[in-house]
Formats: structure tokens, C-alpha cells, sequence
């Protein structure tokens, strides 16, 4: 017989059949595996704003309080230099953040006739942006103005966890609305 004609090798055969079918489960399994795997979201750029009482009893006490999740939302690290009393949390594969601001001025358009809505003991005063699908609610009865903006779609959770932890950490006190638009 010639070097043509021969058969080849039985383990030949199983090596060469068996090779491909262990590449593609091993293709399969790291896939798998690296969608289990948690994401490391890139540090959350925020820009500062004026927050006079950052500094203040009430936002020293609030912000180690505050929960590490709201919902499907967890902690985000802040690039630095932070905004002061700034928290953050992101969905795990990142997008629209929720930010917590605390000891900001009374917001402009927060007057006596605006509309609040009671959330767990805390009077909340919204403000809509619209281009950015957002809200963001203003803790109005508190010792200092507290932020809470919250992009569309992520549900009461955050604001509800968010005003049971100022409940349980910062007394309520008296409405200090401003006047009435011309």
C-alpha cells in the first residue's frame, strides 16, 4: 500500500473531530462567564452647584445614612474633585444616574402655591426637564434644601428609600416657600 491509500489513524480522526466541538464549548463557556462578571463603570463626572449648607449639620448627618442601592440602582464613585455632599448610583451597565445634592438654597421656583407631594413623612417640591428625562425633587421640609434627581423610568424606589433615610436622620420643620410669581 502507498503513503496515499493508508487510513488514517483512529486518533487522528477523534483528535481532529473532537479539537473543534472543545474550542466552541470553551467559546461558549467564557461568553457565559463574562456576562456574570459585574462591570466596572467608569467614575460619574458632576459638575458643581451652589450649596451653601454642604458643610452643615444636617447633610453631615444625611449622607452616611444613605443606602448604597435604590432599587436596581448601586453607589457610583465620584470623579474627584467631587461636588461636597453630592452621592450618586447608576444602573450596573451604567446610563442616567440618580444624584443626591444636599444644602442647596431654596430652589426658585419652589413658592406658596406650589404643588408637594408627601413621601414617607418628607414634603417633596418637583421640578421637570423634560429635554433631559429627568426630575428632580426637592426635600422642602428639612433643616437644608435636599436634591434628588431621577431619570425617567426608575420607578418610586429611590425617592421612597431616599425619604425614609431623611425621616429617620433630619427632623421636619417648617415650610420657608418663596413669594408668589408676578
Amino acid at each position: 500500500m502507498d503513503a496515499e491509500s493508508r487510513p488514517y489513524p483512529p486518533a487522528l480522526i477523534a483528535t481532529a473531530v473532537a479539537l473543534p466541538v472543545v474550542l466552541v464549548v470553551a467559546v461558549l463557556v467564557a461568553a457565559v462567564l463574562a456576562r456574570r462578571l459585574p462591570v466596572e463603570r467608569e467614575p460619574l463626572a458632576l459638575g458643581p452647584v451652589p450649596a451653601p449648607a454642604a458643610e452643615g449639620e444636617a447633610c453631615t448627618k444625611l449622607l452616611p445614612a444613605l443606602p448604597a442601592d435604590l432599587g436596581e440602582f448601586t453607589k457610583s464613585t465620584l470623579v474627584e474633585p467631587a461636588p461636597p455632599a453630592t452621592r450618586a448610583w447608576q444602573r450596573p451597565e451604567g446610563g442616567n444616574a440618580i444624584v443626591l445634592r444636599c444644602g442647596l438654597d431654596r430652589p426658585l421656583e419652589f413658592h406658596r402655591a406650589s404643588p408637594l407631594q408627601i413621601v414617607d413623612g418628607v414634603q417633596w417640591f418637583e421640578v421637570r426637564d423634560d429635554s433631559a428625562e429627568t426630575s428632580t425633587w426637592f426635600a422642602v421640609d428639612r433643616e437644608t434644601y435636599i436634591a434628588l434627581t431621577v431619570p425617567d423610568g426608575s420607578g418610586p424606589t429611590p425617592l421612597q428609600e431616599v425619604s425614609d433615610t431623611i425621616t429617620a436622620n433630619l427632623p421636619a420643620k417648617e415650610l420657608d416657600p418663596g413669594p408668589l410669581p408676578n
